[in-house]
């Protein structure tokens, strides 16, 4: 499986910040087999995309100072997050 991280870095160094399992709807369409693997019958499938949304917001309530969002070219499509990085005015790449 894919996880989808959040790491935070400045000149002194970096860390991560958040992380969350990526679930394929293979598995979150298959409650008996995420049942045996400890997982919730809430946890439902979420794109990468939209999870990747909630730890950046998570980050922007928890005001943790940053000024760039940076992710590899399959978030880039999204265009609704990047007008919404745009209005909380964080760059992005």
């Amino acid at each position: 499986q894919v996880g989808v991280f959040l790491a935070y870095a400045t000149d002194r160094g970096r860390t991560l910040i958040d992380r969350r399992l990526y679930l394929p709807a293979s598995w979150t369409d298959d409650r008996e087999r995420c049942r045996r693997a400890g997982i919730e019958d809430e946890v439902a499938f979420e794109t990468k995309v939209v999870t990747a949304k909630a730890m950046v917001r998570r980050a922007l309530a928890d005001k943790i100072p940053f000024r760039w969002v940076t992710a590899d070219a399959a978030y880039g499509f999204s265009k609704g997050w990047r007008s919404e990085l745009e209005r909380a005015d964080v760059f992005h790449v």
